[in-house]
């Protein structure tokens, strides 16, 4: 019966085997890995690269708060100063009227003092500085002149902060377009990296902590230390699994200080909207003095922030695609402690 072997050329198994321990020598002195490796590394180069561009865009998203809060603050100016102006403007035209009746009555009785046709100047600030004109009219005349004088000098500062006010404005808005296109294109670049990776890569970036903690934490037996903290604590622990919505400070969706804001706020403390501005909101305290309700900065430039809970964890809304959860304490560097 035939053999089903199959037959190889002469000296081919000496021949290949040489050469294949030639090719190994090769890549081994070149550097060559294996492509299940390259691709790996690649993966790891990938995730790292998100991972970059959120912690930028975190940073873009704090510099867009704080623009944003910014605006608000001369929204409300612009519109203190323009009732300003308007009331100014009602006392001018008091003013005018009471000086404009001295006027008709010098008429009736003569003809319009010449101190008086200076009312109808368009230089008010003339007035005093022609003093021997204001002798030849009444004490009572006078000080009619120097309040419509003072008035109208008043409405013209008044107008003169209101353009600045309004020209600072329009600096802003454009300010918090500009942070907010730069945050958009950073997470579009994102989500496309996270897009270029193998499905159940991209399932476990989402799920996954940037410390890589698995489960729920122990937080049985943590006391807060007031009322207001524990009115705090007890907000962001609502939050859980609410998704990370860049510049949103609640209640559907958060970012790291809106969530922050927003907890606080349940709790009758007005903080600030930026994490940069939450880390002096308080007493700083050491890392190891942390109590829950703290709240927690991280980085130099404290671009991130969170809320301690006791037992190591705090909450926080991390960054796109991982709704609020807990994470440990030193998931990240730099963290001061701020006392509220």
């Amino acid at each position: 019966m035939g053999s089903h072997r199959r037959l190889v050329p002469s000296g081919f198994d000496r021949g290949a085997t040489a050469a294949l321990c030639v090719m190994s020598a090769a890549a081994a002195a070149l550097g060559v890995v294996p492509a299940t490796s390259a691709v790996a590394a690649t993966h790891d180069d990938t995730r790292a690269e998100v991972d970059t561009l959120y912690a930028e865009a975190e940073k873009a998203t704090e510099a867009y708060n704080k623009a944003d809060e910014r605006a608000d603050s001369l929204r409300k100016q612009v519109s203190t100063a323009q009732d300003r102006i308007a009331r100014q403007q009602d006392r001018i035209n008091a003013l005018r009227e009471a000086v404009g009746s001295l006027a008709d009555a010098q008429y009736r009785s003569g003809g319009i003092d010449p101190s008086l046709a200076l009312l109808f100047s368009d230089g008010p600030d003339d007035y005093l500085d022609k003093a021997a004109v204001l002798d030849r009219i009444t004490a009572h005349q006078a000080g009619e002149l120097e309040d419509l004088q003072d008035a109208m000098r008043q409405l013209a500062q008044e107008r003169a902060e209101g353009t600045r006010k309004l020209s600072e404005l329009d600096r802003s808005r454009k300010a918090v377009a500009s942070h907010k296109k730069t945050v958009e294109r950073k997470l579009a670049k994102a989500r496309q990296l996270l897009n270029s990776l193998p499905s159940a890569d991209r399932a476990a970036y989402d799920r996954a902590s940037r410390s890589g903690r698995d489960g729920m934490p122990d937080l049985g037996g943590v006391v807060t230390p007031s009322a207001r903290a524990a009115a705090a604590v007890a907000a962001a622990q609502s939050a859980l699994g609410r998704p990370y919505v860049w510049g949103a400070n609640g209640p559907s969706g958060f970012d790291c200080s809106g969530l922050m804001q927003w907890s606080y706020a349940q709790a009758g403390v007005a903080l600030p909207r930026t994490s940069q501005a939450q880390r002096f909101a308080g007493r700083q305290v050491p890392l190891s003095q942390a109590q829950p309700g703290d709240l927690v900065t991280y980085r130099s430039d404290a671009s991130h922030v969170g809320m301690y809970m006791g037992n190591g964890q705090v909450i926080h809304a991390p960054y796109p695609g991982a709704p609020v959860r807990y994470d440990p304490v030193g998931m990240m560097p730099g963290a001061t402690v701020t006392r509220v």
